[in-house]
């Protein structure tokens, strides 16, 4: 029977963390960083008790020795981990480790070996077709049989409050002779899950072997330079447009808390290789939602969706990523690439949002944004709604501050 209470009382109302859900992070309350499990509002210091596991495994403050250890030791944990926090026989040896997260400093909460970018979604995929090649050409001849992605950068992947500068590329408008090198002027969000493998790979695996090697999930921001792209992107793809931040939530959602959500990918529009064909469902009903708050003004939400609404699950974007013999290692970051649904307000980018810049989307303090401005935090968050409690990931945020001073040398 699933336990549904904690003899913490914190965890047992309007909080993102239950007892059903305990995500893992890794946090500083000024006494060095370590590995924690968020319960109610409290983060319980887990090497510190009696978890059940190997002690090794939180010798350093990320999660991967835990994810290495394989899927027997991520679910004696979790059990070990709900018994501490539901029975009251343990409450006073673990109570004295609950630090306030009030307090804290979220830190990453795992080492990221290597991250890859998909352009999964469909509804967003077509918007930014339609705008760029028009309705009648908006999905690539591909697009429909295998899911796109590139391979991004690990070393700018940053923990949730973490600024990020807009960056200066080379751009070129439809006026200009040649390239300029300017800051972003559409610097933009995309609205993602980020899916980490927590188990490698050697040849290719299966989608149902794929479902197995991820451990969790995190909400995912891939900041992009539109301009900067728009230059830069033919024929290879993204490369600096991306390469600026790419923001995570703290909290590390496991499959297992998400286990009672699973919905189903869409039926296919074209017959899907046998590789990539799914046979138990591969996504997840967790509601999604960006705000954005000018600098030192009240926030307003300009999106809301659901990541049911992708086409491609995690499991096929893994499988398909082996299908060249990549390795896959501990601790890789996939992106599912931008997650919007059928009406304009549930659109994940700005670029969809204000369609191009053309329509530009009302803040409720008054103003206007088609793209991100200096000083405004662009925060998402997100959430799998049960019968009166939610499996939360807290807040994946971040102030975009102004571009660097050119050096002379550059300028």
């Amino acid at each position: 029977m699933t336990t549904t209470r904690s003899w913490l009382e914190a965890a047992n109302g309007d909080t993102d963390f239950p007892i059903r859900n305990l995500p893992y992070g890794v946090f500083d309350d000024g006494r060095g960083a370590r590995c924690g499990v968020a319960i109610g509002d409290r983060i319980l210091d887990v090497a510190r008790v009696d978890h059940g596991v190997d002690p090794v495994l939180f010798g350093e403050p990320a999660w991967n020795a835990v994810m290495a250890a394989g899927p027997a030791v991520w679910s004696a944990l979790r059990a070990r981990l709900t018994e501490l926090l539901s029975d009251e026989a343990h409450r006073a040896a673990v109570e004295p480790h609950l630090v306030a997260m009030a307090s804290a400093r979220m830190l990453m909460p795992f080492r990221v070996s290597e991250y890859t970018d998909f352009y999964a979604g469909k509804h967003h995929a077509t918007n930014v077709g339609t705008m760029f090649r028009g309705p009648e050409n908006a999905l690539p001849p591909n697009w429909l049989s295998i899911p796109i992605g590139y391979n991004g950068r690990a070393s700018s992947v940053v923990v949730s409050g973490t600024p990020v500068r807009r960056p200066w590329g080379q751009v070129k408008g439809p006026d200009d002779a040649l390239p300029r090198f300017a800051p972003s002027a559409r610097f933009d969000i995309e609205l993602e899950m980020g899916a980490i493998v927590g188990q490698p790979s050697e040849g290719m695996v299966s989608v149902a072997e794929a479902e197995g090697m991820i451990f969790g999930y995190v909400l995912l921001n891939d900041w992009s330079a539109r301009d900067i792209q728009a230059w830069e992107y033919q024929p290879l793809g993204p490369f600096q447009a991306k390469a600026t931040a790419t923001t995570i939530s703290p909290w590390i959602v496991t499959k297992a808390a998400l286990e009672p959500f699973r919905v189903p990918t869409p039926e296919p529009e074209r017959p899907l290789l046998p590789y990539l064909q799914a046979r138990v469902p591969g996504l997840y009903d967790i509601d999604l939602e960006v705000a954005l708050a000018p600098d030192g003004a009240a926030e307003t939400v300009i999106a809301r969706t659901n990541y049911r609404e992708m086409y491609y699950s995690a499991a096929q974007q893994l499988a398909h990523h082996t299908t060249s013999g990549c390795p896959m290692r501990v601790g890789d970051l996939l992106g599912s690439g931008t997650i919007s649904g059928p009406d304009r307000e549930n659109r994940g980018s700005l670029l969809e949002l204000s369609w191009g810049g053309k329509e530009p989307v009302e803040l409720a303090g008054g103003g206007q944004r088609r793209f991100i401005e200096d000083g405004d935090t662009l925060t998402l968050r997100g959430a799998a709604h049960g019968d009166g409690f939610r499996i939360g990931f807290g807040a994946c945020s971040g102030q975009v501050l102004p571009p660097v001073a050119l050096p002379d040398w550059a300028k």
